[in-house]
């Protein structure tokens, strides 16, 4: 079954849109969702929660149709989005108490073992709060009412290091069992490297790409060799940069014939990132 099926959502603004945006996140996995700021990741979110009108295309999750299920399907998911700004001056009990009224599955048990794991204090009020807090706070809440499918927008943001590898280590061991799926969007493209098995990479509002992992890195290569050899590529690299040595570029690995003056390598997410940004800039 899919956790979410995603077909040809449009939305339109006067100076950005979403073009036919398609994907598909099978049950038990986790989908990275990358794409440089103002890309539409978050336009995106929005559109499959339902929290924007968009102007066509349909969202199904866990099976089901949430233009014609809102309600039950809300029901079955947990949103984060980086932290919590309304009612800062609430203590993070008497919000909680509000927020666990609308989940018919609340578990206190499941949050009370969440906030130790993330060492926080119910009793402290939200404006006193750490960035990184409050992320922690957000993930408590999402994580808390039995979600099957848990929708996070830049979820590690604020984080340090030890407090992200522990929140991946969450993320692993809740969809072990098959029964959680997870839709994770961040700029933080080391994370998804350690946890996502499925990649979505979206560009100026529409999809450029969306697969497993390893199969997402391995369709591109990073090219270096002299400047003198640039010209051999070129016309098929994405993009490309001259530095002391000769020139980097990225280019899709159909595009490339191996040659044995040119080193190629495997692309981080990063890097296939700063490549497809720095297209713009070239060609501008």
């Amino acid at each position: 079954m899919l956790a979410l099926d995603i077909r040809n959502l449009n939305k339109k603004y006067p100076n950005f849109q979403l073009k036919d945006v398609s994907f598909q996140l099978e049950k038990g996995y986790i989908m990275g969702f990358i794409g440089a700021n103002g890309a539409g990741k978050t336009t995106t979110i929005k559109s499959i929660l339902k929290m924007i009108h968009i102007d066509s295309g349909e969202v199904h999750i866990l099976g089901k149709n949430i233009a014609e299920h809102e309600i039950e399907l809300k029901q079955e998911i947990g949103c984060a989005f980086g932290g919590i700004d309304f009612y800062t001056r609430s203590k993070m009990k008497t919000l909680t108490d509000v927020i666990k009224k609308f989940y018919k599955n609340w578990d206190d048990e499941t949050y009370y073992n969440y906030l130790r794991r993330f060492k926080l204090d119910e009793n402290k009020k939200i404006a006193e709060l750490s960035t990184g807090m409050k992320v922690k706070y957000s993930l408590a809440l999402a994580l808390s009412h039995g979600a099957k499918l848990l929708v996070l927008d830049e979820p590690t943001s604020g984080l340090d290091p030890v407090a992200r590898d522990d929140l991946l280590d969450i993320f692993q061991e809740l969809i072990v069992d098959g029964e959680i799926s997870i839709l994770f969007s961040t700029h933080i493209t080391s994370d998804l490297e350690k946890c996502a098995d499925f990649i979505t990479f979206i560009e100026k509002g529409q999809i450029i790409a969306s697969s497993e992992k390893n199969e997402f890195m391995e369709s591109y290569r990073l090219l270096s060799g002299s400047e003198s050899q640039l010209h051999q590529v070129k016309d098929k690299l994405i993009s490309y940069k001259i530095n002391s040595f000769g020139f980097t570029g990225l280019i899709h690995s159909r595009d490339f014939d191996p040659s044995p003056d040119i080193r190629a390598t495997t692309p981080s997410l990063e890097e296939i990132m700063i490549y497809f940004a720095k297209k713009e800039d070239m060609y501008v």
